[in-house]
């Protein structure tokens, strides 16, 4: 069965997200599931750019957020307004309530299938957003998350998430979360995070070659430093692992948009003790950021709890474990799965006591354990979050889905 969808996501393009540009652009085009991309693109030309799942229909964002969003609003509108129904058999909408809810008007009229990609409780963040910012960011900053917010609430649980042909969901917790909302449970499919192995086995990474590693005991953090992250906990842990295990490093490859939250982060780690026990990458490229992950012998993985994150699906465990290194991680439900199902890590609660005993016992194992460890690791990726077998899950759902109508 051949398939194209109209895909409207939030993101700039290109955009980083493996869920997108992999298993969009690259595996499900192999089933025949072709997507034409509408999105935003903040620098160079904008118009018809050729991705690999289909085409890109991008408009001019560069700006402000509130601005950014009204362009990527109007941008989608447009496009599904002219949506052919000889070219497209459905009109897909990611993480935006809001044009969702015209979105599936406009597939009715047309006779197409609508279907929501629910990433992230997008109101939730939204109004969780602004209480944070408060009045002191500004009154725009502040006030356009939190009316955003409502109104995305009121229309997504009302209107989109109960009318819609389908929902594909991040996890199984967001799909047991909607349950309690009274959304059925046949409606949902959820599509965790997973890895792109054939580009892996393709780039064939290699550990890096740093001499400021050489003799160390590397624990590793990939991922974003902003302040929800709360990575001043693993300095903490840090400072404990350093009493027994002087030469320990821990490798931050990523970085934090906010220049005052960095320098706050640098300041907690003299405070704590432990400045030369770190090594800041900074923003690389994922190739690199992977050469040092596979110089590592553990990767850390914290995700603070809460009803934002709980319902995430996380994409460092995956990526540490497809690497063949061994994983800390701390109980958010998805990563508490994988390590559970694929014995290959610890998982622990997250507190920089926790995390550095369940550290202390990783960097205590003989070679060969750890060697067991990363093997088990890559076995359970390879069988259960490689992009070519979520691939082969979302396009039964797609080929069920249109098959009803046969």
């Amino acid at each position: 069965m051949s398939i194209r969808l109209l895909y409207l996501i939030a993101e700039t393009y290109p955009t980083f997200r493996v869920d997108v540009h992999v298993l969009f652009g690259k595996v499900l085009p192999r089933h025949n599931v072709q997507s034409d991309i509408v999105a935003g693109k903040t620098k160079g030309d904008k118009g018809t750019i050729n991705w690999g799942g289909g085409e890109t229909y991008l408009c001019n964002v560069s700006g402000g957020v509130a601005w950014r969003y009204i362009s990527t609003f109007l941008h989608g509108i447009r496009f599904m307004l002219k949506a052919d129904r000889n070219r497209y058999q459905a009109i897909q909408v990611r993480d935006m309530p809001i044009l969702a809810t015209i979105g599936f008007l406009i597939a009715r009229f047309k006779r197409l299938k609508f279907f929501y990609w629910m990433s992230y409780p997008i109101p939730e963040g939204s109004i969780s957003l602004a209480r944070d910012r408060g009045l002191s960011s500004g009154f725009i900053k502040f006030l356009f998350p939190l009316i955003k917010g409502h109104i995305g609430n009121l229309l997504l649980y009302h209107f989109v998430l109960p009318m819609t042909d389908h929902v594909f969901v991040q996890s199984d917790r967001m799909k047991d979360d909607l349950i309690g909302r009274g959304i059925h449970s046949e409606k949902m499919t959820p599509v965790p995070m997973g890895v792109d192995i054939e580009a892996l086995q393709d780039l064939d990474i290699r550990p890096v070659s740093d001499v400021r590693l050489e003799g160390k005991r590397v624990l590793v953090y990939l991922g974003t430093l902003d302040r929800p992250r709360r990575i001043e906990v693993l300095f903490e842990m840090l400072a404990i692992v350093k009493d027994q295990f002087p030469n320990v490093v821990l490798i931050l490859v990523g970085d934090t948009h906010e220049e005052e939250h960095r320098n706050w982060l640098k300041m907690k780690a003299n405070e704590v003790g432990i400045r030369d026990n770190l090594l800041w990458t900074g923003w690389i490229p994922m190739s690199e950021g992977w050469r040092y992950v596979r110089t590592a012998e553990v990767g850390l993985s914290p995700i603070p709890r809460g009803n934002l994150l709980d319902v995430s699906s996380p994409t460092k465990v995956p990526e540490y474990l497809a690497l063949g290194v061994p994983v800390v991680c701390n109980d958010n439900p998805d990563q508490e799965r994988v390590i559970r199902e694929s014995k290959a890590g610890i998982c622990v609660f997250y507190s920089a006591a926790d995390f550095a005993n369940a550290v202390i016992s990783m960097l205590s194992l003989d070679e060969k354990t750890r060697n067991e460890l990363g093997m088990r690791g890559r076995n359970y990726v390879s069988q259960y979050r490689d992009y070519r077998v979520i691939g082969d899950n979302v396009v039964n759902s797609y080929n069920n889905l249109f098959s009803r109508d046969n």
